[in-house]
């Protein structure tokens, strides 16, 4: 069990970093900025469930 939320936070991270690497170069090629704002948005809905998982994972490591 405790693999699969190892596996989870990891991919929920590389994700979040993803969308926050996306999201910078397009504001430094200085191309459409809603294009941008929507990879923010979509950084910060990623990385709260990346903390969900990581509180998920953390609740049942103490069980």
């Amino acid at each position: 069990m405790e693999n699969i939320f190892q596996i989870a936070t990891y991919v929920a991270l590389a994700a979040v970093l993803i969308v926050l690497i996306l999201g910078i170069v397009n504001m430094a090629r200085g191309e459409a900025g809603n294009r941008s704002q929507t990879f923010m948005r979509w950084r910060v809905i990623l990385q709260f469930a990346a903390i969900v998982i990581m509180m998920i994972a953390l609740y049942f490591s103490t069980r």
